[in-house]
């Protein structure tokens, strides 16, 4: 039994000899009974194996081999020669479904497990997004990263208050509660660097770190003096849920955010974003990890937004570098379960 784990091959094939040799393997596929060609329990009349080209120089390939389980991809290798067998990459891909973005609504509602993009909040706050997830030295577990006005009352919590998924203006109330506020940074009234805080998660709530539309960030986050301006970005929020926008700006300093009862508070090093169709981001949106399209690494913790001023007329957001949040609070992001 030929060890599945492993990429196949080292040799290479031209194109046309590739095709033969998936033609031949479509046909086998298809002349085979329903259950008599993989070891997995496809759907439907599906064999569970999908085929195609891999290119590895100029008009050299693979044939890819893409199946559901461990099972399948040893019993597809058996099926072949040896020769065949040298002329394959086969890897073990399992179920495919539609990578939907979720929608506002869902958003806004109790979801476990938990996922990038939720409505959470103190309960004394209405709702902002839960960004995403991180590690924190002496703190065991999963932490909730978002914004201090988001888990922290804008510096008016005490830690170990409780946090609600959903946050209280999407009906969230103390049998929500997802997590106690672990640390957060307090504001200043010039200069400040981030508007960040962190939740540990209660015993017993789950919670998918990759879950971002379209699967998992980069675990490398980009320094704050590599974030480039008119880098396209995403991020997933509570209120407009999945959105595009690029970088208009970096290194901006001195902009003046004005909290509740009429405290404005400066920050400098912030990151300007703007949505490429209307607005990026909008109120409850406060606490999305924003992150490059290019390569999916990421970028920003957004913490607030003006109504006008964007080129798209849906005004521009801005956003915390994300690596200054990191260090600031001794965090590290995590990608991924």
């Amino acid at each position: 039994m030929h060890d599945p784990s492993q990429r196949i091959p080292e040799a290479t094939v031209h194109v046309d000899t590739a095709r033969e040799l998936k033609a031949v393997l479509s046909r086998r596929l298809a002349e085979a009974a329903p259950g008599t060609v993989v070891a997995s329990d496809a759907p439907g009349s599906w064999s569970g194996v999908a085929l195609g080209l891999a290119p590895v120089g100029p008009q050299q390939v693979h044939l890819a081999v893409r199946v559901l389980a461990d099972a399948d991809a040893a019993q597809v290798l058996d099926a072949l020669d040896e020769a065949a067998r040298a002329e394959v990459d086969v890897r073990v891909i399992g179920p495919v479904r539609p990578l939907r973005s979720p929608t506002p609504e869902q958003l806004q509602r109790r979801t476990r497990p938990l996922v990038p993009g939720l409505s959470v909040a103190h309960p004394a706050v209405t709702a902002g997004t839960l960004g995403g997830f991180v590690r924190r030295a002496g703190t065991d577990g999963l932490l909730v990263l978002s914004n201090n006005h988001v888990l922290a009352d804008s510096d008016g919590a005490t830690e170990g208050d409780p946090v609600l998924q959903p946050g209280p203006a999407d009906g969230g109330t103390a049998a929500d509660r997802v997590g106690t506020l672990t640390a957060f940074e307090r504001f200043v009234a010039t200069g400040n660097l981030v508007d960040a805080a962190v939740a540990a998660l209660d015993t017993g709530v789950d919670a998918d770190p990759g879950g971002y539309p379209g699967g998992a960030l980069l675990g490398q986050v980009v320094p704050a003096d590599e974030v480039d301006p008119d880098e396209a970005v995403e991020k997933v929020g509570r209120t407009t849920g999945h959105t595009r926008g690029r970088i208009t700006a970096v290194e901006v300093d001195g902009v003046g955010v004005q909290y509740d009862a009429g405290v404005v508070h400066t920050f400098d090093d912030q990151i300007e974003v703007e949505g490429l169709s209307g607005s990026f981001s909008e109120g409850g949106d406060s606490g999305s990890v924003i992150w490059r399209s290019s390569d999916r690494a990421p970028v920003g913790l957004l913490f607030a937004g003006s109504a006008t001023g964007g080129s798209a007329g849906g005004g521009v957001t801005f956003a915390n570098p994300l690596a200054t949040v990191l260090r600031v609070l001794g965090l590290t992001f995590v990608a991924s379960s």
